[in-house]
Parts: structure tokens; C-alpha cells; sequence
């Protein structure tokens, strides 16, 4: 028992040191990763939709944003999760709309709760989805006129523009590696281990 509590607290301390930490140079590609991901978004945004209509830059990018360039290493930060949590969580928050559209008591705690279930089950648990679910059952204007179309856009199309601005900041130094068990840098690593093997 005693070395257990030992070992929580050693563990405890390491990751509040690490949290602790000041490493400039893995706060400037978060900032810079953030800033290219999330005004990619709101630039295509801000041309292509009405002024009053906020329908493609949706609060839930900012939330994946913190994740997938700020806590790259999580495994609630990975690619699957960053999509697969915010497609299903946009089923989820129409279909309960589509279900319940006038009673928000009912239909937001569903949405939300229905959204973590399915994203615990299908591995692709995400945080900000629960935003994601619950933006699609309490919003007025436009994204409830959009149904299932609004799974593909702002959900899906957000998604991948934040995807692949994070796989590109997010490897660009030898010291910052996403997603954090990447089958291609595997693939490389055995390359440059084995390079006679693959000439023949």
C-alpha cells in the first residue's frame, strides 16, 4: 500500500513539474499551429459567410485547438478522436434536435450525454464533441436549418483543416512528434535502421 501511495505521489510530481516547465519553443508552434488552424477557419468563414451567421468558425474548434496543438501527446488530442469525436457528437446533437427541437431541458443534457457514451464506445473520445453536440441543439439561426449538412459543414470541414495544419506544425521540429504513435514515422525509423534490408 505504502509503495503504491509512493509511487502516485513520484508520478504526481513529475507531471506537475513537466506542467510547470517554460519550453518557448513548444509554446511558439502551439501558438503559431493555433493561430494558422483556427484563422484558416475563420478566414474561409468571413468570406464566404453572412457577417451574422456563425456557422463555420464554431465554438468547439477553439476548445480541439488547446488539445491537438497544446497537448499533442494526449490521447484525447490524436486524429481519431479529434474527428471521429466531432463527427459523432454532430450526429448525435441533430439527430436529438430532430427528435426533441423544442424542448432544450430534454434535448441539450442528450445530446451531450448521449455524445460522451457513444464517443467512449467507439474510442474517440473528445472533449470539445460535447460542445459539438450541444452547439447543434441550442443554436438559433442558421445551423439548425442546416440538419445532417452541418455534420459535413462546419463539423467535418473544420475538423480536417485542423488536422492537417496540426500534422504539419506539430512535426515540424525533431522535438514535437503527432499523432503520438505514427505508423509513417515507424515506417521511417526502420527505413534509417535498416537501410541495406530495403535496397534489396
Amino acid at each position: 500500500m505504502k509503495k503504491a501511495i509512493k509511487r502516485t505521489f513520484r508520478v504526481s510530481k513529475y507531471v506537475i513539474y513537466r506542467e510547470t516547465l517554460v519550453d518557448y519553443k513548444e509554446h511558439f508552434w502551439s501558438f503559431l499551429g493555433a493561430f494558422v488552424g483556427i484563422g484558416i477557419i475563420a478566414f474561409i468563414q468571413s468570406h464566404s459567410v453572412s457577417a451574422t451567421e456563425n456557422i463555420f468558425l464554431i465554438g468547439s474548434f477553439g476548445a480541439s485547438s488547446v488539445l491537438i496543438y497544446g497537448a499533442i501527446q494526449s490521447p484525447l488530442a490524436q486524429p481519431r478522436n479529434l474527428v471521429g469525436g466531432h463527427v459523432i457528437s454532430a450526429l448525435v446533437g441533430v439527430t436529438i434536435y430532430k427528435l426533441v427541437p423544442d424542448i432544450i431541458w430534454l434535448s441539450a443534457p442528450l445530446a451531450v450525454a448521449f455524445s460522451i457514451v457513444l464517443m467512449q464506445y467507439t474510442k474517440t473520445l473528445h472533449p470539445p464533441g460535447g460542445a459539438t453536440a450541444l452547439i447543434a441543439v441550442s443554436s438559433t439561426g442558421k445551423i439548425p436549418e442546416l440538419g445532417f449538412w452541418y455534420v459535413l459543414s462546419p463539423v467535418l470541414t473544420g475538423c480536417l483543416i485542423l488536422l492537417l495544419t496540426a500534422l504539419f506544425f506539430n512535426n515540424i521540429t525533431s522535438n514535437r512528434s503527432y499523432p503520438a504513435h505514427s505508423r509513417f514515422k515507424k515506417l521511417l525509423k526502420k527505413k534509417h535502421a535498416h537501410p541495406h534490408k530495403l535496397k534489396k
